[in-house]
């Protein structure tokens, strides 16, 4: 391949007088004898996760010509290769083999010698993965997105550096305009030492190698709740340390928050609430994690298999080059930006988890929509008081719009409506009628401020409350919606009833 390339080399470089940078650019290109030299590009992205690859794609959609670069290779980032999808295949299959095993008998289904095929039971989550992340490559393509597996490093303002993978490009790429789409990593537990093995983040406690006898988890958030009840549905016992009094972290409903642990105890996990981890190590063929009180108090040991610390994520920008532009970052490391995604370089763009606000892959596309937007029109949107939140356990739990806390800190008169799933039909009919709906409307105008769902296809549900907050729907206009009969979502129309008048089933 060396022998085909020098001669082209040598010709292009005597044929034409470039100059000393354009030869230095293509002699960093030559030196892994793969990359050629790259036209000048409209937009780079650097980061191919939910954010990136959506703003890569729409950007190119748009007209404008477009490179994506990614070190990990398969697209989609965290969300797609260790993250949402890997989880949600896990949730849902584990939480299938749960009902045969503990919820058939009461249906009428006998079934014979229920067993996990734990190899197949991972296999499934791969491929669920594989399939996703080659149609992110294909949709690359169908775009014309040039997509580089490597790292992306700034040289200056308008030029990146790509270092190939193994077996792929290297390349110096000349733009116009960049978007940052680096993304997170989970954050570390202070004297904790990560090994994926024993001590895990999530990206190890999708592919453990076996159910884990016993399993703590530090942090009772989204992640560390939806993991543990994975394996807790596969066999583990799981304590779940928080130091905080509740769980599902800040942005549920306390409400909700109480409701959710008390299901999930129910369902067999434990909680720590209240607890400090002081220490966690491996010893012996397990792992002993020493708590105490957040307040003080006798400490104790925990001993376990794996312990996984999920005590939430932080921004990403490790090898991107910044020190050779001087992009400002806060005291948490997230990248500075005004309300149009710029940086102080005006064509540089942050979005997704590498800046401000909630860490979720369906806000880092809506952003990296609007950042392609704001680039070839001038202008973008995205409403940052309409992003849902699920968690994917069962019952599931989402929400939108502002918590009832949130709404008294305010001031705002408000109106709560509530109903329950197990007076709605279809809940009944399926045998799956925990949890509720609620509402929260402004009192003077009706006007929905928030709302709040845990049941059966609460993340499905939550849909028609995004639309209504980002509307400016009243509950009244919910409740007068005529809704399909029977169905869950007719919870939601009573629970909208419940919030201006009284609901019809409770």
């Amino acid at each position: 391949m060396l022998k085909s390339i020098v001669p082209a080399y040598k010709s292009a470089t005597w044929r034409v007088a470039r100059t000393a940078t354009v030869q230095q650019s293509f002699a960093v290109q030559f030196r892994r004898g793969m990359a050629t030299e790259t036209e000048e590009l409209d937009l780079v992205v650097i980061g191919a996760g939910p954010g990136g690859y959506v703003a890569a794609i729409k950007a190119a959609q748009l007209g404008l010509k477009t490179a994506c670069i990614d070190k990990r290779g398969p697209p989609g980032g965290t969300c797609l290769n260790v993250g949402c999808i890997p989880s949600k295949a896990l949730l849902n299959n584990s939480h299938l083999y749960h009902e045969i095993l503990h919820d058939t008998k009461k249906r009428g289904i006998d079934v014979g010698d229920v067993k996990l095929n734990f190899e197949q039971f991972m296999k499934a989550k791969d491929d669920a993965v594989t399939g996703l992340t080659r149609g992110v490559e294909t949709l690359f393509k169908q775009n014309k997105v040039d997509y580089y597996k490597g790292t992306g490093k700034f040289l200056g303002p308008n030029e990146i550096e790509v270092t190939g993978n193994p077996g792929e490009r290297d390349a110096i790429l000349k733009t116009k305009n960049v978007i940052i789409a680096t993304g997170s990593e989970a954050t570390p537990f202070p004297g904790v030492e990560i090994d994926e093995k024993k001590i895990v983040t999530s990206t190890g406690a999708i592919a453990l190698e076996k159910v884990p006898e016993k399993l703590v988890i530090i942090g009772g958030g989204i992640i560390g709740l939806e993991l543990g009840s994975v394996w807790s549905r596969l066999g583990s016992q799981v304590t779940i340390v928080e130091f905080m009094n509740s769980v599902g972290g800040a942005g549920m409903d306390a409400e909700f928050s109480k409701m959710t642990q008390r299901s999930l105890s129910k369902q067999g996990l434990k909680f720590k609430t209240g607890t400090k981890v002081l220490s966690a190590a491996v010893a012996g063929e397990g792992v002993e994690v020493k708590v105490d009180s957040a307040k003080g108090g006798k400490e104790e040991t925990l001993e376990a298999d794996v312990v996984l610390v999920a005590i939430g994520r932080r921004p990403y920008t490790d090898g991107l080059g910044l020190e050779n532009i001087e992009i400002d970052k806060d005291e948490r490391g997230r990248l500075v930006i005004d309300q149009e995604y710029r940086t102080k370089y005006p064509h540089i763009r942050v979005i997704g988890d590498v800046t401000f606000g909630v860490m979720l892959a369906h806000k880092a596309e809506e952003e990296g929509i609007a950042a392609a937007e704001y680039i070839k029109n001038g202008h973008g949107h995205v409403n940052y008081g309409v992003i849902p939140s699920v968690m994917y356990t069962h019952p599931e739990v989402a929400w939108v719009g502002m918590t009832e806390e949130e709404v008294k800190k305010s001031g705002i008169a408000y109106n709560v409506g509530k109903f329950p799933f197990a007076a709605n039909s279809r809940a009944k009919t399926n045998l799956d009628t925990e949890g509720w709906v609620k509402f929260i409307a402004e009192k003077e105008t009706d006007r929905i401020l928030g709302i709040h769902i845990m049941g059966p296809n609460a993340g499905e549900m939550i849909a028609e409350g995004a639309l209504a907050i980002e509307y400016g729907a009243s509950s009244e206009d919910i409740a007068r919606t005529c809704h399909a009969h029977p169905t869950l979502s007719e919870a939601f129309k009573e629970a909208a009833m419940a919030t201006y008048g009284k609901s019809i089933h409770f």
